[in-house]
């Protein structure tokens, strides 16, 4: 990668007609429950297998949240899914993680938990290439007193070449 003043790819210019209303742009992602499943399936495809997350058994008689919970990074990995719909993509346009200026895992989501995404986009800095839109990104749990997660996540948008 370059530099902070740079981007990470070679696409060509979006244009500032593309660019123009994404400031300020805002949505909320339907409701997605968190199974033990989608909780198993996730510990097996990066290898993080505490029994934290995994063993409900365990979970019920030593955790204080008497019950597993989602991993963080699960959490994380979440926000590309809840996010669709927040800017349109035309043909060729794509967006790509560009990282996090600040991410905050604040509640634990236990089993059987839904939640869901709130988006806005905070700023647009354009760049000869594209746009890196900066995110203000939000996990909520249902009926929980505490969001899940908070970030400002940051993604690249650019044509592809």
């Amino acid at each position: 990668m370059s530099s902070r003043e740079g981007s990470p790819g070679p696409g060509p210019n979006l244009g500032a007609m593309m660019l123009d209303g994404l400031a300020g742009r805002t949505h909320t992602s339907d409701w997605l429950t968190i199974d033990q499943a989608r909780i198993d399936a996730f510990a097996d495809i990066t290898g993080d297998h505490n029994r934290l997350h995994t063993d409900p058994a365990w979970a019920a008689e030593h955790s204080p949240y008497k019950t597993t919970i989602a991993h963080g990074f699960l959490t994380l990995s979440l926000l590309p899914e809840m996010a669709e719909g927040l800017f349109e993509r035309t043909a060729g346009t794509v967006g790509v993680n560009y990282g996090l200026d600040r991410l905050r895992l604040i509640a634990p989501v236990p089993v059987g938990s839904r939640v869901r995404g709130t988006f806005t986009i905070a700023g647009v800095d354009p760049r000869p290439n594209g746009a890196i839109l900066h995110v203000n990104a939000e996990v909520q749990i249902d009926g929980g007193a505490r969001s899940a997660l908070v970030a400002d996540w940051l993604i690249f948008l650019t044509q592809a070449p």
